[in-house]
């Protein structure tokens, strides 16, 4: 029975706390009260700890979507992380690309040069998944972490904080209202004091200012408190930045290794095709030429072989008039190049072979010669020795 009667009295206490408190705030909102202005020091931590917070939430909100564009995939992985479960593994993008390259190589023929291509463009699309699986576990973990940690652990605090400020503010306010109206009603009544009652009211009045300005230094001091613990918070919103600016390099490095690892892949890929479409391709006649490496591929072979040999390159006119000229000559393999069908030749690179023309050939191609292998090879796969 005694634990009820508290549990009653407590109630009722909290209950005309709260009725103070939004008395007190109407007030101040009707311009009817004054209100407690909070030190301009004080001010300026709340404002940077809200923006902080504000774009803290937009930059790890864009961050997940840069990572995982696919609005029900981040859904789902928040339900499981929520649950404090491991989401089920799925394919990326490039990985299922990859994989769709390989089977259509695959059903084209590995030995056709289509099949070929596709199969070799599908491996790297998967070492491309591959990496951009690390980017995203490694982000999550460097990156999103710690900035959704301020926000659901830090911030949260600070709020909590905030708004007890917030209370102990009311409550202080509130207390200075009551004694300005008790002291008030004191003056009237010391006025009037003619009366036996009037000086009844007097006392009363009296011990309601005693009263009041108990209950004001009590708030103030809970006010002052209330204050100093959120200051404390919220300076440390400092370390926070510079927490995440550690967090920021880490995300930066971490694309800077998945981009280079793309490029990478990308440039191994380059060097094994060459350049997908002949140069005299068009959309009305199509001729079956030799594919091409890029010009800038072919810069990189030529400034290789001149600093490291000291051979005389030729460029890639040179080639063409060989085949106008009678006898062979020696030419070094720039990339490696597999055979479509047994009228080729296959190479590899860097090593060096016999060419020479032949009458009626495609003017792409010339007859390569290595050892008692002989075949036809694209003349833009070679740099023609002197």
């Amino acid at each position: 029975m005694n634990i009820m009667d508290f549990n009653v009295k407590k109630l009722a206490a909290d209950a005309g706390t709260f009725l103070s408190r939004a008395v007190q705030f109407t007030e101040e909102k009707l311009g009817q009260a004054e209100k407690t202005e909070l030190d301009a020091h004080l001010e300026n931590l709340l404002s940077k700890a809200e923006c902080t917070k504000i774009w803290t939430e937009k930059i790890m909100k864009q961050t997940e979507v840069l990572l995982q564009p696919n609005p029900n995939a981040r859904i789902e992985e928040f339900v499981y992380e929520k649950l404090d479960r491991k989401a089920p593994s799925r394919i990326n993008n490039p990985e299922l690309l990859g994989q769709y390259m390989i089977d259509a190589g695959t059903e084209f023929g590995p030995g056709t040069a289509y099949g070929n291509a596709l199969i070799k463009c599908g491996e790297t699309q998967k070492r491309i998944g591959t990496a951009d699986r690390e980017l995203i576990q490694t982000s999550a973990l460097n990156f999103l972490t710690p900035l959704r940690n301020f926000i659901e652990g830090d911030y949260k605090t600070i709020a909590k904080e905030r708004k007890l400020l917030q209370n102990k503010r009311l409550d202080l306010d509130a207390a200075k209202t009551r004694l300005k109206k008790a002291k008030a009603a004191e003056t009237r009544a010391s006025q009037l004091n003619s009366a036996r009652l009037e000086g009844d009211n007097i006392m009363i009045w009296a011990e309601e200012v005693t009263k009041s300005e108990q209950e004001l230094r009590i708030t103030q001091s809970e006010f002052d408190r209330q204050a100093e613990i959120t200051r404390l918070l919220l300076e440390g919103i400092s370390s926070t930045h510079a927490h995440h600016l550690r967090c920021l390099n880490d995300f930066v490095e971490a694309q800077m290794t998945y981009y280079a690892q793309c490029y990478q892949y990308m440039l191994d890929l380059q060097k094994q095709l060459g350049r997908c479409f002949p140069s005299n391709y068009s959309n009305n006649n199509q001729t079956s030429v030799a594919p091409a490496p890029s010009a800038s591929s072919n810069v990189i072979g030529s400034s290789a072989l001149t600093s490291t040999s000291g051979l005389v390159i030729t460029s890639p006119s040179n080639l063409i008039d060989l085949k106008e000229c009678s006898g062979s000559r020696k030419a070094r393999v720039l990339y490696d190049y597999d055979a479509a069908n047994s009228s080729e030749l296959s190479l590899l690179a860097d090593e060096v072979i016999t060419v020479f023309s032949v009458v009626g050939m495609d003017s792409d191609w010339l007859m390569g010669e290595r050892g008692n292998q002989k075949g036809r090879v694209p003349i833009t796969y070679l740099e023609l020795l002197n």
